[in-house]
């Protein structure tokens, strides 16, 4: 039986990260689900006729579902699922505004793919993140390793992308790594931030690297407000793609995503920001790195304000 991902939520996130993981030519097929009807069809439809110009096999199924879970029957045996269920961000909302809409959305939502695909991997997407993914694995009874978040993949993007515009240098010699939470309580690492191979604090001030940690932490935001309508697709979609396809090749790959930390850093019992290795069970291990003293201190930070916020969503 060939390898399957479903992506749930055909928005601009969702259809942009199921084009790119047929594109990747690396699943048998991809499932795109929506509530809204006809919509994922139309864009398997769509997708399915660029496979001969751009040269990948991946079948695209379309799937309209209910929140009661019809239509879930084509997402059975899903190797992989990406979640991105739930309203997007208007200007001068919080990640955290959206929580009580979101918590319905993605409970009923991981309800049906436990239902379906009882052996799957999840990566969830939805915001707020840290605590959507927590509310996925209450609701899923999944194995938490196998229930991850995409965020810190997609903030050490933004922040890697501000460093090489600021330095006028290739994205490619810039090596940046975020941890904690994905909104106020983000992590950055300056420590492991390099430039060619050189301590990145050798190539900019203190204060200049703290103004790319700031436009870092608001990367999101930042997008939302020159849009007006909708927020960010394009890079969150490839750090989520990029995240499924560690999993189906059985990658070990390491990469910053929501995990479940569990001793590690001396923080228990949460789901944030770290390193982990992933791979066909999802997430293989969370990887220590050594962090200064400050870095770790605002790691256990990060590490509280999620755990209160991840407590509230039990109830949601």
């Amino acid at each position: 039986m060939g390898s399957k991902v479903t992506v749930v939520g055909a928005g601009f996130y969702g259809s942009t990260t199921a084009l790119r993981l047929a594109e990747y030519n690396v699943f048998e097929t991809v499932v795109l689900t929506d509530i809204v009807e006809g919509k994922p069809e139309g864009i398997a439809l769509d997708i399915n006729q660029s496979r001969s110009i751009e040269g990948f096999e991946t079948k695209v199924v379309g799937a309209t579902t209910t929140p009661e879970g019809a239509g879930y029957e084509a997402t059975a045996n899903s190797d992989v699922v990406v979640i991105t269920a739930g309203l997007p961000r208007k200007p001068g909302m919080s990640r955290m505004d959206l929580i009580g809409v979101n918590a319905g959305i993605v409970r009923g939502v991981a309800e049906n793919i436990a239902k379906h695909s009882p052996n799957a991997v999840i990566i969830v997407v939805s915001n707020p993140l840290d605590e959507m993914t927590a509310l996925a694995q209450l609701a899923t009874g999944f194995p938490r390793n196998r229930v991850m978040g995409q965020a810190g993949m997609l903030d050490t993007a933004r922040f890697t992308n501000f460093v090489a515009e600021k330095l006028g240098v290739a994205v490619g010699s810039v090596k940046t790594l975020t941890l904690g939470s994905h909104g106020d309580t983000m992590v950055p690492v300056p420590s492991r931030c390099t430039v060619d191979g050189q301590p990145l604090s050798g190539r900019l001030s203190a204060e200049e690297i703290d103004d790319l940690v700031t436009r870092t932490r608001n990367g999101g935001a930042e997008i939302v407000a020159l849009l007006k309508t909708g927020s960010a697709y394009y890079a969150p979609s490839a750090a989520a793609a990029r995240m499924a396809k560690a999993v189906i090749e059985d990658a070990g790959i390491v990469m910053p995503v929501c995990a479940w930390v569990d001793g590690e850093y001396g923080i228990s019992g949460v789901y944030l920001g770290v390193e982990a290795q992933i791979g066909r069970a999802g997430i293989v291990k969370v990887v220590e790195t050594d962090l200064s003293a400050t870095e770790l201190a605002e790691l256990k930070v990060a590490a509280e304000a999620v755990r209160t916020k991840q407590a509230d969503v039990q109830s949601l």
